[in-house]
């Protein structure tokens, strides 16, 4: 089968030929229908290294994926060939107290996973191919009724992580409460869907960008924000002062960081999720009082089932740009230019 490939840090990938795969005890080959491109590949191409995370290339691309039950190994029950499934794609060891919960993102005995903190696409083969090997059962989860792998793919990170992102600050954001998404792009847009879905604040969305602006709007967004000088500014005034209950960055960097400490309230939440590699200084005076600050990595099993939910419904649907496999390096030089509309999907 064809499978785009990253052979070493700091390089491009490159479309080749591997063996099929074949399902071991307990395994399960998908056929891939959808597999995102997401911008963290960027980095994996562009700025790490050995040592940067406890895994080396090569493997194939490929962390969101979709598609349906190729192949079963010995003892799988509860799929069947042919099922319409999604992959959850962080993998952990299965056994520790954090994956009995599903939540294989913050496994706590990582050294026992297929991969120390990675998984399909992120240090061992993901979907950008015609085949995926998912290495146990319970990481494939069946697709709700009305949604297809293509849409589907994206919502297994660009929709999980913002789900659980803002799924955790779900008791500050009652009716009259305010959120702030900082970044309306591949994961951001998302997140005013989810803010709109499933709680009652109301949503200021904010970027440098006026497209990304007027997708927020067409995302549900209560307002815009130009990101700058005065945008901390015009959060508070649209608050009454107050400033955010909840702010969630999508970018991360030193600049959006700033702006969501000025524009968060007092009791509220900023929480990271863009890896922008800016930092934050915390100190008694520095933030609000008592501002809860962290940061979040993918979401769990569980979660991902409520996301495939709310997609099947209509009510979080990604703004996709589909790809051939030939033409998945098209999809990351959009990417890394910033023309790219939406969310790239490879389509193999």
């Amino acid at each position: 089968m064809r499978a785009l490939r990253l052979r070493e840090w700091q390089s491009e990938p490159e479309l080749v030929e591997v063996p099929d795969p074949t399902p071991g005890p307990g395994q399960v080959v998908v056929r891939i229908g959808g597999a995102g491109a997401c911008h963290s590949d960027l980095h994996l191409m562009d700025e790490f290294e050995p040592g940067t995370v406890p895994w080396n290339p090569p493997f194939t691309l490929g962390h969101e994926n979709a598609g349906w039950v190729h192949a079963l190994g010995d003892g799988v029950t509860g799929l069947s060939v042919g099922q319409p499934v999604a992959v959850f794609g962080a993998w952990g060891c299965g056994t520790c107290a954090r994956c009995r919960l599903g939540i294989d993102p913050y496994c706590e005995n990582p050294s026992a996973a297929p991969v120390p903190s990675g998984g399909g696409g992120l240090g061992l083969d993901g979907g950008m191919a015609e085949f995926e090997l998912v290495p146990h059962a319970r990481h494939v989860v069946p697709l709700p009724e009305g949604l297809d792998p293509v849409q589907a793919a994206p919502l297994t990170d660009a929709g999980l992580t913002p789900y659980h992102a803002v799924r955790r600050s779900w008791p500050k954001l009652p009716p009259g409460s305010t959120a702030v998404v900082i970044g309306v792009g591949g994961l951001g847009h998302v997140g005013v869907q989810i803010l709109k879905a499933t709680t009652a604040a109301r949503v200021i969305a904010v970027d440098t960008r006026a497209e990304a602006l007027r997708l927020a709007e067409e995302c549900g967004a209560d307002r815009t924000v130009t990101s700058g000088p005065t945008a901390a500014e015009e959060i508070r005034d649209a608050t009454g002062g107050r400033g955010a209950d909840v702010v969630l960055d999508f970018v991360g960097a030193d600049s959006t960081l700033a702006l969501g400490v000025a524009a968060a309230r007092t009791v509220g939440d900023l929480t990271i999720v863009g890896i922008g590699g800016g930092t934050v200084g915390v100190s008694f005076f520095s933030v609000p009082y008592e501002l809860s600050i962290a940061t979040t990595y993918w979401g769990s099993r569980p979660e991902l089932v409520e996301v495939l939910d709310l997609g099947a419904r209509g009510l979080v649907r990604p703004s996709i740009t589909t790809f051939a496999l030939d033409d998945a390096l098209d999809a990351y030089r959009q990417m890394r230019d910033g023309t790219l509309e939406g969310r790239a999907v490879i389509v193999p």
